[in-house]
């Protein structure tokens, strides 16, 4: 198999999906009518609540959806194979993902763009909705240490890296500020895209100065620095940080996975893994599971993820500037997603096997699998970095991008700058969705709590603006300080698909409510009855053999009761929807019209 073939079969496929099952989606099933206002029409202040344009509202909500998932899910699940994977991408994110980032985004728009637990409490009785605002609180802390974690590893002792992530910053608070004054959105990408280049070229240059010896941090320091920049993308207005940052982000995330699909069409390499590997039934050197159900685990974003829930009912659906551009927004950049998440497949399997497994199991886990490195001695000393041992996925998805462009002859010098660019793109690409996560963790928290002191629930009132955006940002960061890649990593793809249960079963909700046909709620059910008993199969696998199991190395009794709590949760959701929906059904004709909300 090459890697040319997969990418034009899997491009054709999302877009025969885009064309025909999104607008089926849009027209038939959600109804999307223009001549209503949106939320951010209806309560615009200039803060939170912004009509933007569609392609602004894309870049940021891509860029915020699409963190360490598609990046490092596929690569860590290419352990089964290169098949597995592949085939959990087209379908989950075709019947899944796209279908269950629409209908919660419709599904928040419809009650003014609140959070999913508020969503939850009007549509399935206050029970569900404590318990989906508990869960989602669980969740978003979890969810946000695991995608800081994996930038810790990228920038630690990396300035060149680190100060082109940090010089984002600035320049997209200019460009928001450009675009605020003058409304002229060519201008200020322009300016913001030539301006982020150049920082990014700055970087080897940087490096060798004093500059470069101060940016150069540990873990350690990163873990306390990284939550205080997400306090002020938390806590500043959308327009002035978080959507210019993101919106700037989604022109190199894009732009490099372009690079890529033309670096695969130049070089068409060969895909050195086999369709399926000796580890589909356990025992793996990275995932210690069988490819049931932890393919589906391993590989959220890209697929389906809970994470785009907080997403999809926390920033994005207060910017949206009409009803129809869900389809693009929600429906579009999912599948956008999935060809991320392929092109990450790619670049791991595109590697040696024996490569692969030496980089992403430690050197004594290795010694044990009787492979012998293939080009890893040479990429290493083309890199100037010792590349054996470095788990986590981040590590090997540079490596891989790296391996294709200096295949290209005009690049074969410039390993050293591929691989470093890489890796502060991926840095840029998990960050931007950590400072959407943590706003939308803002928005919980204010949710949850206001319920308690009703001007908390003001998400203008600033005092309580900052206390959210702070006690947000501290529980991640507390976990982020005091844990590990393994120990939280695993915990994140438990939780983050649950949440993506808990969309679906929101959205079946809503589509039996306003739908013209009860059959339309199959769509969003069918994936629902798939993924909910294989995140309560993993949870329960996790909590046996690792979290609860002293023999293991993952033993955790934190991590074992908040999966629990966790799965718990889900289960008194569920049964909550189910006595919702039989009450519907056997209400003659009930539906609610978009039209009267």
């Amino acid at each position: 198999m090459n890697a040319v073939t997969i990418v034009i079969a899997s491009m054709c496929i999302l877009m025969i999906a885009y064309r025909l099952y999104g607008t089926f989606m849009a027209v038939k099933v959600l109804k999307l009518n223009d001549s209503i206002p949106t939320p951010a029409h209806e309560l615009n202040d200039g803060k939170d609540y912004i009509p933007t344009n569609k392609w602004v509202t894309f870049g940021h909500h891509f860029a915020a959806i699409a963190a360490a998932g598609p990046l490092v899910g596929p690569i860590l699940a290419a352990q089964f194979g290169y098949l597995p994977g592949l085939l959990w991408l087209l379908i989950g994110a075709v019947i899944g993902g796209a279908v269950h980032d629409a209908v919660v985004l419709y599904a928040s728009m419809r009650k003014k763009g609140k959070s999913l637990s508020e969503v939850a409490k009007e549509e399935l009785g206050p029970v569900a909705g404590f318990c989906t605002g508990l869960a989602m609180l669980f969740i978003i802390t979890i969810t946000m240490a695991g995608l800081s974690m994996v930038v810790l590893h990228a920038l630690e002792n990396n300035p060149w890296g680190t100060f082109a992530v940090g010089i984002t910053i600035p320049i997209a608070m200019g460009v928001g500020l450009l675009y605020k004054k003058t409304g002229n959105l060519k201008l200020a990408s322009t300016i913001g895209f030539i301006l982020l280049m150049v920082g990014v070229f700055m970087g080897p240059t940087i490096q060798e100065t004093a500059i470069g010896d101060f940016l150069t941090f540990d873990t350690q320091t990163l873990a306390i620095i990284l939550p205080i920049y997400a306090f002020f993308a938390a806590a500043l207005p959308v327009w002035l940080l978080l959507a210019p940052r993101d919106y700037l982000s989604s022109f190199m995330k894009i732009g490099v996975f372009i690079a890529l699909i033309i670096g695969v069409f130049i070089i068409n390499p060969s895909i050195q893994f086999p369709t399926v590997t000796k580890f589909v039934n356990g025992g793996g050197p990275i995932l210690a599971g069988p490819v049931w159900p932890f393919i589906s685990i391993t590989i959220a974003c890209g697929a389906i993820s809970g994470f785009h829930a907080f997403v999809g009912s926390g920033t994005t659906p207060k910017m949206l500037d009409r009803w129809s551009d869900i389809k693009v927004v929600g429906f579009g950049a999912m599948l956008v997603e999935c060809l991320v998440g392929i092109m990450a497949l790619i670049a791991a399997t595109a590697l040696q096997p024996a490569d692969y497994f030496a980089i992403n199991s430690t050197p004594e886990v290795f010694k044990t699998l009787g492979m012998n490195v293939v080009h890893l001695p040479e990429l290493s000393k083309e890199i100037g970095l010792s590349l054996e041992g470095r788990t986590g996925g981040a590590v090997t998805l540079a490596v891989g991008m790296t391996y294709i462009f200096t295949s290209i002859p005009w690049f074969s010098h410039l390993a050293s700058y591929f691989f470093q660019f890489v890796v502060m793109f991926e840095a840029v690409f998990i960050l931007t969705a950590i400072d959407a996560g943590t706003r939308v963790a803002r928005y919980l928290i204010q949710d949850f709590f206001g319920e308690y002191y009703k001007p908390l629930k003001k998400t203008d009132w600033i005092p309580g603006s900052i206390f959210a955006s702070a006690l947000a940002c501290f529980m991640w960061g507390y976990l982020l300080f005091s844990g590990d890649i393994g120990s939280i990593w695993a915990l994140f793809g438990v939780s983050n698909q649950l949440m993506a249960s808990i969309g679906l079963i929101i959205g079946a909700t809503v589509l039996l409510k306003i739908a013209d046909k009860r059959w339309y709620m199959l769509t969003c059910l069918i994936p629902l009855a798939y993924l909910f008993i294989t995140v309560n199969y993993a949870g329960y696998w996790m909590i046996k053999n690792v979290y609860l199991n002293h023999d293991s190395a993952g033993y955790s009794m934190l991590n074992g009761v908040l999966s629990i709590i966790m799965l718990v949760l889900g289960v008194v959701i569920l049964i909550s929807a189910i006595k919702k929906w039989m009450e519907l059904w056997n209400t003659p004709n009930y539906k609610m019209n978009v039209k009267t909300i």
